[in-house]
């Protein structure tokens, strides 16, 4: 007869809690927290799940280090609404991936929504990027959040925190970036050919950084019906990605 947790004060319990609550505690232990079965198998791939709590037993978490706990426990645990039978941590990949002239990187800007941040880890993995590259005050790439919106991408594709002088050395070693930007010199994203380019793009409401506007070789803008407003980040990014992928 297994064992079946019921204590919001095991140790294990806590741990997983905080790994979902804590940016800082995410850094200092290595792991972060995650759900989901696409995200599971994906993780499983990778050798990286740590621990697993479950309210059941599952094919899919066979060789697994699982730990049993009541619903309510797991409910508690759980970051978001709308749990499955499981959570799991999963160590957070050490990578030496830094930017490289021949790579091809979408370029997030001060994107803060965890959302929007772990849509285009997504599609980035999906087109076969290079990397994701994140600058200025993006959302945590470990965030429950993040993690869940990029449906296992997290697992597939480096994601890569830069500072403005990594990305400006960069540039200057030979990486070409187009921005996508609201202004008079920005060009139709349609008209720009994106061979060997990287892109950049900003949050909704700030745009890119005046910093990371002057490393950039060309704007772009993406044309929309009058009246309308500008695209959300992910939105915006995945036609940068297509217009990559085609170039």
């Amino acid at each position: 007869m297994k064992t079946v947790i019921t204590s919001r004060q095991n140790a294990l319990v806590r741990h997983m809690k905080a790994l979902g609550a804590e940016r800082r505690y995410r850094r200092e232990y290595g792991e972060f927290l995650c759900d989901g079965l696409r995200c599971l198998k994906e993780a499983a791939e990778t050798d990286s799940v740590t621990a697993v709590l479950a309210v059941s037993e599952a094919p899919e978490l066979a060789g697994l280090p699982v730990t049993y706990v009541a619903r309510e426990i797991l409910e508690y645990v759980a970051p978001v609404r709308n749990v499955s039978d499981f959570v799991f941590s999963c160590k957070i990949p050490e990578t030496a991936a830094e930017l490289s002239p021949g790579g091809r990187y979408i370029i997030l800007d001060g994107v803060a929504d965890p959302g929007n941040v772990g849509s285009v880890i997504r599609t980035a993995a999906a087109f076969g990027l290079s990397a994701v590259a994140l600058t200025g005050d993006c959302a945590d790439t470990y965030n429950p959040k993040t993690v869940r919106a990029s449906m296992g991408g997290i697992f597939k594709i480096p994601v890569i925190p830069v500072g403005t002088e990594e990305l400006r050395r960069a540039v200057g070693l030979g990486l070409t970036v187009y921005g996508a930007a609201l202004s008079d010199a920005a060009a139709d994203v349609r008209s720009l050919d994106f061979a060997g380019a990287s892109a950049a793009i900003g949050s909704e409401g700030a745009g890119l950084s005046a910093e990371v506007l002057a490393l950039c070789e060309k704007l772009a803008v993406i044309p929309m019906c009058a009246g309308t407003e500008s695209l959300n980040a992910a939105a915006a990014a995945a036609i940068l990605m297509w217009e990559m992928r085609r170039g």
